[in-house]
């Protein structure tokens, strides 16, 4: 069945530093919508928010998974897990002395996913043949494009229903950034997963998005419902285009 979130009213802050205020999005089912921002405009935080990772001072969170509504706010990071929302933050944080298979093994941490792990880990190693060529080797030696996979290999082995991916795009050369994007879409696709994808490569993330929200200073500056109304805002064009 479909999966889907809604945020709304979401305020939250780092002690006395606001960094969202009154954000208001929806992800719907079988989406991709991409979050659009410069760096620190709040993009990870709104991430963190919806993982359980930060407290929001105020607002609703809220993911509808096989029709049934889960209020994420309040709930502790393991629990949204258990729910079927999963996370491939910025940065990858992956387990450097750990190999390629133990990493991925750590990713099927909720009930339903120990219960298809084997299932799981072909469904991975499919979708990124190079994972199971270097499936004994550490993360750490892997280079930048290989550990983007593998960080979104960790994410499927949680058999997500929403799947949150924050900056895929950083530190890869142009060629992989693409590569990559793709890659997303075509995840998506597959496994019918419900995805918001936080990103500041405005061009390769349009590409693959169904809709987009532009985040200024911690507040959603636009909402497109496509890529043109997204190609055509006046903000865009400032920010990412160079109008």
């Amino acid at each position: 069945m479909a999966s889907s979130l809604t945020i709304k009213g979401l305020d939250a802050a780092y002690g006395s530093v606001r960094v969202l205020e009154d954000i208001a999005l929806e992800v719907r089912a079988g989406e991709t919508v991409a979050l659009l921002g410069t760096n620190g405009n709040g993009k990870s935080t709104l991430m963190k928010c919806v993982m359980g990772m930060l407290r929001p001072v105020a607002g609703s969170i809220v993911a509808e998974i096989d029709g049934t509504r889960h209020e994420l706010n309040g709930l502790a990071t393991e629990e949204i897990v258990e729910l079927g929302v999963a996370l491939v933050p910025e940065g990858r944080r992956l387990f450097p002395k750990l190999t390629v298979e133990e990493n991925l093994y750590l990713g099927a941490y909720r009930r339903t996913a120990r219960a298809q792990l084997k299932r799981n880990l072909a469904h991975c190693f499919d979708a990124f043949p190079r994972l199971a060529e270097r499936r004994r080797q550490l993360a750490g030696d892997m280079s930048g494009g290989e550990q983007q996979m593998l960080a979104l290999g960790r994410a499927l082995m949680t058999a997500p229903r929403i799947l949150l991916i924050d900056e895929p795009s950083v530190g890869l050369a142009p060629l992989l950034v693409r590569r990559t994007i793709d890659k997303i879409k075509e995840l998506q696709e597959q496994y019918a997963l419900t995805v918001l994808m936080a990103e500041q490569n405005f061009t390769q993330a349009i590409r693959i998005a169904d809709r987009g929200y532009v985040i200024v200073h911690g507040k959603i500056a636009f909402a497109g419902e496509t890529a043109e109304e997204l190609n055509n805002n006046e903000l865009i064009r400032e920010f990412y285009l160079g109008a």
